[in-house]
């Protein structure tokens, strides 16, 4: 490990009556994102979404899709979508029903057709077909937030920034990085602790870790290489997690 990966210095804890059993000392948080980061590449050199796509249109349907959805699900509805349409213009003048069918697996499927069908009206209205490439025209399109935007901005054009997944949020907060909950919040916290260069790649390599390490309910501390760095925010013990409650026996 690297002398940017080791835990040193941090706030010193000045409460009167600290004592041996005291939370150990961490380093700031602008030290500690660009050490996890550093760590995290060791795990993942090259990440990247799990959306497959040819293009930046493909790619920004499949994130519409991903909503509430596994990308791997997506990706088995995509191939047959992507051959039916196209182009925005294609999906602009889809017919709902059929649209609807092909989507149907990943879910909410009558509110995704309507969205990717508006979404697509309006990029073949304004933006002749073309996917833009600056955050601001993408969010006025319908169905865009930011989070959207900022996968199709990084991984379809390479324009940095932060992807603010429920993965992201829940390592964000876990790792110390933010203690805001507001994926916008989030994202702006994340995007003053490392350099623009790193912005998508470390998005990935956190969704990518929440994936496979440090999972909501039951991450795997004992394996995880950031164990070191992270105060393990809102991570339960065996300690301090309660028990089931007792059943009621029959008088």
């Amino acid at each position: 490990m690297s002398a940017a990966a080791t835990p040193s210095g941090g706030e010193a804890g000045s409460r009167r009556g600290t004592t041996a059993r005291s939370p150990r000392r961490l380093p700031p948080a602008r030290l500690r994102a660009a050490a996890i980061n550093q760590l995290l590449a060791q795990l993942y050199p090259q990440p990247q979404t799990a959306l497959q796509h040819a293009n930046p249109l493909q790619l920004l349907i499949a994130t519409i899709l991903s909503a509430q959805c596994t990308d791997e699900r997506v990706n088995r509805v995509t191939p047959q979508l992507f051959a039916r349409y196209r182009t925005a213009q294609d999906f602009a003048q889809a017919d709902l029903t059929e649209l609807e069918a092909l989507i149907r697996p990943t879910g909410y499927y009558r509110n995704k057709a309507r969205l990717i069908r508006d979404c697509c009206a309006e990029l073949v209205a304004r933006h002749g077909g073309t996917v833009p490439r600056t955050l601001e025209e993408l969010v006025r399109l319908p169905g865009i937030g930011r989070k959207t935007a900022n996968v199709v901005l990084g991984d379809a054009f390479g324009v940095p920034g932060i992807t603010v997944d429920t993965h992201v949020k829940r390592l964000a907060r876990r790792l110390g990085l933010t203690r805001h909950t507001d994926p916008v919040k989030i994202e702006y916290a994340l995007m003053k602790l490392l350099p623009p260069a790193e912005w998508t790649r470390f998005s990935h390599r956190l969704i990518l870790h929440g994936r496979t390490v440090c999972h909501a309910r039951k991450p795997r501390c004992e394996v995880c290489l950031l164990a070191s760095l992270c105060p393990k925010i809102g991570v339960m013990t065996s300690k301090n997690r309660r028990p089931p409650p007792r059943r009621l026996q029959q008088s």
